[in-house]
């Protein structure tokens, strides 16, 4: 993965933003100012930005069972109460793959 997407997936900032970054020098791998934008740090690399370890966690998968009532939508312009409202805060950078009806139950 580019430097920029791992950056932005680390939560750091749009991967606009993280370009300016690594253009302003401010980003370091393995103790080393990187300012290709076509570097891609692997897993045991220490990256860091403005001298702060950046973690990415790794991907992962949630199941779940939607009860009947909840949209499967991110945000609801009607204001019902959403899958991702099933959620502990943490995982609110979730997205969800696949749909229900607000009225079916299932995964």
């Amino acid at each position: 993965m580019r430097l920029n997407r791992f950056l932005a997936a680390a939560g750091i900032g749009s991967r606009r933003h993280c370009d300016e970054l690594i253009a302003a020098g401010r980003v370091t791998i393995n103790g080393k100012t990187c300012t290709d934008f076509s570097a891609q740090p692997g897993v045991r690399d220490h990256v860091k930005v403005n001298g702060k370890l950046v973690h990415v966690a790794p991907p992962f998968t949630i199941m779940l069972h939607k009860p009947a009532g909840f949209v499967s939508t991110r945000r609801d312009p009607n204001v019902r109460d959403t899958v991702f409202d099933l959620l502990p805060a943490k995982f609110s950078r979730l997205f969800n793959i696949g749909r229900l009806d607000a009225q079916t139950e299932g995964l």
